[in-house]
């Protein structure tokens, strides 16, 4: 390993500082921040496979060089940035789904609403 650099000991590294904890449950939390980690995982395979296929699109080849030197244009960082806005409602819609149903009135669900109609026999 060149550097001195160790990646596993370095993802193992800890902030400084107590640990900021957002939930009650402790369990909950690590959950909720492993498939935070998985999530910016994928977000950087789609982005660097984003890069691919425009290279290929542009020159027809790629290399590992010049997809780390690619530089989007101003309609592709856009492009992208919406692509990532899409997927992170689409992963965290639970969240806002949840928030959403404090805010409104409690609507019936179809569980509910067959209890109902069950009772009117």
């Amino acid at each position: 390993m060149s550097g001195g650099l160790d990646p596993l000991s370095l993802a193992g590294a800890k902030a400084k500082g107590k640990r900021p904890w957002f939930f009650d449950n402790p369990d909950t939390e690590r959950v909720m921040n492993i498939t935070l980690a998985l999530m910016q995982e994928v977000a950087v395979m789609r982005e660097r496979l984003d890069t691919v296929e425009r290279l290929l699109e542009r020159d027809g080849s790629v290399t590992r060089e010049a997809i780390e030197t690619f530089e989007p244009t101003k309609p592709e960082a856009n492009e992208r940035g919406a692509m990532m806005q899409e997927y992170i409602a689409r992963c965290l819609r639970i969240l806002q789904q949840d928030r959403e149903a404090i805010e409104q009135p409690q609507e019936a669900s179809s569980e509910d609403v067959a209890e109902e109609f069950a009772k009117t026999d």
